[in-house]
């Protein structure tokens, strides 16, 4: 009985096609170790690294399947799309290192990867912020593609808040996966300050102009959208300091663009 369970096991592994996952990393040394260690079912682990600072290439380097690559950082689409050339094999996986695969997930991609019925496949995040368990503020809905065939997919051109432009159909897994997303409060308001200077560089490219109106009631309109619409009121002291800082980074997101139109003139 053992031997015919050990070889249906073995039959259902080597159905399963080769992986490659992907990420893009900037001064994870703290996690990075924990998140390759989760990758221990893919074939090749692919690491696009932007100059990190600290020990995150060193740490990442010592990992047998992995292959780190160094590029200067201009935007999170190409940035994307340049580990993904890079992928050796047609399945990827392409997680944030500080989105946790937990043993739930990792099962649900090899059952799924046995006899895939799409191209590509959303996860459902499930945000962790200042150590609790954040269940509204937005969050509620946050869907976003992390195994997918390279053949029918790339990433759309943003700046940030990049997409994956998928060419065939989409399906969802079941099991969740944690976001922690939050390491320190400076951590974070700094990461919110990166994408509110892409996002100003995005709108300008576009010929988009700041107004009066948008420094008052855009920022308003986040804040009330996010803490009352969305439900953070609920989520406690977390979800109201949640919807501020967001709300602040729109500021800062017109600010910048007010001074990008300014350096033109």
């Amino acid at each position: 009985m053992k031997i015919s369970i050990f070889i249906l096991k073995t039959n259902c592994l080597e159905s399963i096609p080769k992986i490659t996952a992907l990420a893009i990393t900037l001064n994870e040394g703290t996690i990075i170790a924990d998140f390759i260690k989760s990758l221990d079912f893919v074939d090749e682990i692919i690491i696009v690294d932007s100059f990190s600072t600290d020990d995150t290439v060193a740490i990442a380097e010592q990992f047998e399947k992995v292959r780190v690559h160094q590029r200067k950082f201009d935007n999170f689409s190409n940035q994307k799309n340049f580990a993904l050339s890079q992928a050796s094999h047609d399945w990827v996986l392409f997680f944030d290192p500080d989105e946790e695969i937990t043993p739930e997930v990792r099962t649900e991609i090899l059952e799924t990867l046995q006899s895939p019925n799409h191209v590509a496949y959303f996860v459902r995040r499930q945000l962790y912020f200042m150590g609790k368990k954040i269940q509204y503020s937005g969050f509620q809905t946050d869907w976003v593609i992390r195994l997918f065939h390279k053949n029918h997919g790339n990433y759309n051109g943003n700046l940030v808040h990049e997409t994956l432009e998928v060419h065939g159909t989409t399906g969802r897994l079941k099991a969740r996966v944690p976001h922690h997303t939050y390491k320190s409060f400076s951590d974070y308001t700094a990461k919110l300050d990166r994408y509110s200077s892409l996002q100003a560089r995005m709108s300008f490219e576009k010929g988009k102009s700041a107004t009066l109106g948008h420094f008052i009631f855009r920022p308003a309109y986040r804040f009330w959208h996010q803490y009352l619409l969305r439900l953070g009121i609920l989520d406690g002291k977390e979800g109201f300091i949640l919807a501020y800082i967001n709300a602040h980074s729109v500021f800062r997101r017109y600010v910048k663009l007010w001074l990008l139109q300014r350096a033109k003139v």
